[in-house]
């Protein structure tokens, strides 16, 4: 693994040259680049322009790794299954060893932990960092983050928003396993809030009898549901031993299946979607914010246990699963009576009911955010004038 990252760093590396010759050509105000770049620093520094980071991610999830970062505090427990307190954050939000990112726990470190390191000390000569979030959504986090920490940062989100008809929601992300028309089709029979989705993102490995269990546990909540499932070469070939026998049968008209990729957030923007189980990535978490969507939280590595947090813990719009474990692409094995339970919590009864209505309001904060005057319109409008400066 450390020799592919090592091949992947080195090949980000062969970006620099065209990207100078851009800058020659185009002459821009600023660089706006990933944490992974940090030779952009040096570039925009050789032509007199700042360099903006770009992390994809939530304020509380920078809090919570700056926290672990200066504190240490899972070194200071007992077991991996010992809950800790991460000091000085606004909330008292809890975690074990066990769930925090291997690149903050791990002793020794290997070529992608000192890269990680090596970016965040670039990271002290940028400008600052834009954040796909809004204000009203961590406000604490935002601040604490600002003002405690010191960082400079412009909250600018939700970008998802920015896709305003059928077709740019259809095409987020890459061509979809099912065309919008027919999703849309199958959505328009089904009532409002009443059907479950259920994507777990581009990169998680789920084992088959790991996603035998997730059939089985949608099946038994009674729910209807669409459910995203990532299609393996073996898959492409005919063979889905994953799916339990006689399942899709079982389920026909109140289940459907896509393999491969989904048009997101035409689905979760649909009326009939009450509902997401997500694995928690910032770009879906905050897709299902934005629909104003309760959810069932099944984190499963990078950032994902601690935006977890904001959604079941401080926000209070989601049920999570139990997930223990921090697990690159596999994450923890989840039994599914969990999953029936969570789905049934946010789907079903009084407390469902407050959920939903915590979740719209949320919603509709996401969609002002971003309008004229919203508090991410005014941090990307005060952000503009800043970066025209440096080329007066």
């Amino acid at each position: 693994m450390s020799e592919l990252h090592s091949k992947f760093f080195d090949a980000l590396a062969l970006l620099q040259e065209p990207l100078e010759k851009a800058i020659k050509e185009l002459h821009p105000h600023a660089i706006v680049a990933y944490l992974f770049f940090p030779w952009t620093t040096d570039l925009a520094s050789k032509y007199a322009i700042p360099r903006l980071i770009f992390y994809g991610t939530s304020f509380i999830s920078m809090c919570c790794v700056e926290s672990i970062v200066i504190n240490q505090p899972h070194k200071k427990v007992f077991s991996d299954t010992e809950a800790f307190v991460l000091p000085g954050l606004p909330d008292p939000v809890k975690f074990t060893k066990s769930q925090i990112p291997d690149t903050l726990s791990e002793e020794q470190p290997n070529f992608f932990t000192r890269s990680l390191s090596y970016a965040r000390e670039v990271e002290k000569r940028s400008l600052g960092i834009i954040v796909n979030s809004f204000y009203e959504l961590e406000p604490a986090y935002a601040d604490y983050y600002r003002n405690v920490l010191g960082k400079k940062a412009w909250h600018i989100g939700p970008v998802s928003l920015c896709n305003r008809n059928l077709e740019e929601k259809a095409r987020r992300g890459d061509i979809s396993g099912v065309s919008e028309h027919d999703c849309i089709k199958w959505l328009d029979l089904k009532k409002p809030n009443s059907v479950i989705y259920v994507c777990f993102g581009t990169v998680t490995k789920f084992s088959q009898s790991q996603l035998q269990e997730i059939a089985i546990g949608l099946e038994n909540s009674g729910q209807d549901f669409i459910w995203v499932v990532r299609k393996e070469k073996n898959e492409e070939e005919g063979e889905e031993k994953w799916l339990p026998d006689g399942y899709e049968k079982r389920i026909e008209g109140k289940g459907l299946i896509i393999r491969g990729f989904a048009p997101q957030v035409l689905i979760l923007d649909h009326e009939a979607v009450g509902g997401f189980v997500t694995h928690c990535g910032w770009n879906s978490a905050l897709e299902g914010i934005s629909a104003g969507l309760p959810m069932v939280t099944w984190p499963i590595f990078a950032d994902q246990f601690f935006n977890e947090k904001l959604i079941t813990s401080i926000l209070k719009i989601g049920v999570g699963v139990g997930a223990q474990k921090w697990v690159r692409l596999v994450g923890d094995y989840i039994m599914c009576e969990k999953l029936e339970k969570a789905v049934k919590e946010i789907m079903v009864g009084e407390k469902a009911e407050e959920i939903r209505n915590r979740a719209k309001k949320i919603g509709e904060m996401a969609r002002k955010a971003v309008e004229d005057g919203g508090s991410s319109y005014n941090d990307l409008s005060d952000l503009i004038p800043e970066l025209k400066s440096f080329n007066c």
